[in-house]
């Protein structure tokens, strides 16, 4: 079913960095220190080595142009976004955070390539599904999954792409930058009831009641994911992989176990290897009461991809055609 050319052993390759993380005020609601916990217990459960973990450095901004307005750009990256548009991000308005945005794409993006090359890919970050083109909200500044979306379709590397969204919040930003883009389908399954209260239209949207358990919850994925693939024949997929399903979660409002969601993760990525889809795999959210709760289930994905994949010693990727990027030299 797909077109992945993909060598053996497939392994997956872990992007994460420093600048994946912020000074946040105390008590902030966004759980920053979940980036730096999740690349430790991975490396302390013995889930991945050391050498699977790479920085992807920064997004250039013509991969960030594909999908953004110059207007919206330009005002994040001079630090001139007005007060309102930060207070809708959530987030403090500082050089850290456009290098942070920056960084997360890449990752997304670089995980898309590794994908095309070994089966999958995985960012300890990104999910940032809130971002518009011409606007950032809920903690999302830049479209990860836009961005290398529009990556691999403007350099021939995808004929059709299948977002899925798994995250307990719709991927609102994501439905509508490719609204009118036939090359990408949006799939999102999520708490109806919840964030944002003013949805756009997926491709598909499945609103799910609040409360809802793993039988359930799992139920409906199995409906729905396995029809969705044969009708829209991706030859690539993105998953966000969201935590906020969990019953523990401040913002979801959905009732899943950590059992529950481990098996979300087992279905979509299992499906994906069977078919030899190729899947890069970013974060979203995650906002339990304990940290530990976050981590832990955020660690199972990543856990679910090396039990399929499994492992050998993650090489390089070889270097885009354009290796400029705007902001290694401005930042």
């Amino acid at each position: 079913m797909g077109t992945a050319t993909c060598l053996l052993p497939l392994m997956p390759c872990l992007a994460t960095s420093d600048r994946y993380t912020l000074d946040l005020p105390p008590g902030h609601r966004f759980p920053i220190a979940k980036y730096d916990l999740i690349r430790e217990q991975l490396l302390w459960q013995g889930i991945a080595p050391p050498e699977d973990f790479y920085d992807p450095g920064l997004c250039a901004e013509e991969d960030v142009l594909r999908v953004h307005t110059a207007d919206y750009w330009h005002r994040v990256r001079d630090l001139r976004l007005s007060p309102a548009e930060v207070r809708r991000l959530g987030l403090p308005q500082t050089p850290r955070l456009v290098q942070r945005s920056l960084c997360s794409s890449a990752g997304t993006l670089q995980s898309a390539r590794h994908a095309l090359r070994d089966g999958v890919g995985l960012n300890l970050a990104g999910g940032t599904h809130h971002a518009f083109a011409d606007r950032g909200e809920g903690f999302c500044v830049l479209n990860d999954i836009a961005i290398a979306a529009a990556y691999l379709l403007h350099h021939g590397l995808a004929r059709q792409v299948l977002v899925v969204d798994l995250d307990v919040h719709q991927g609102d930003g994501t439905a509508s930058i490719f609204r009118h883009e036939p090359r990408v389908f949006t799939f999102s399954m999520h708490a109806g009831a919840n964030y944002p209260l003013r949805k756009e239209q997926s491709d598909l949207d499945v609103a799910l009641p609040l409360g809802l358990t793993d039988t359930a919850y799992l139920a409906l994925l199995h409906d729905t994911l396995p029809p969705l693939l044969a009708r829209v024949q991706p030859d690539f997929v993105f998953y966000q992989a969201g935590v906020d399903v969990l019953a523990t979660d401040k913002l979801g409002k959905l009732a899943l176990t950590p059992a529950g969601c481990r098996r979300r993760d087992e279905f979509v990525l299992g499906l994906c290897h069977q078919r030899q889809l190729p899947v890069a795999v970013s974060m979203g959210g995650g906002y339990s009461e304990r940290l530990a709760d976050i981590v832990d289930a955020h660690c199972a994905t990543f856990a679910v991809a090396y039990a399929l994949w499994g492992h050998a010693p993650c090489r390089p990727l070889p270097a885009p055609a354009d290796t400029s990027s705007y902001a290694a030299t401005r930042l």
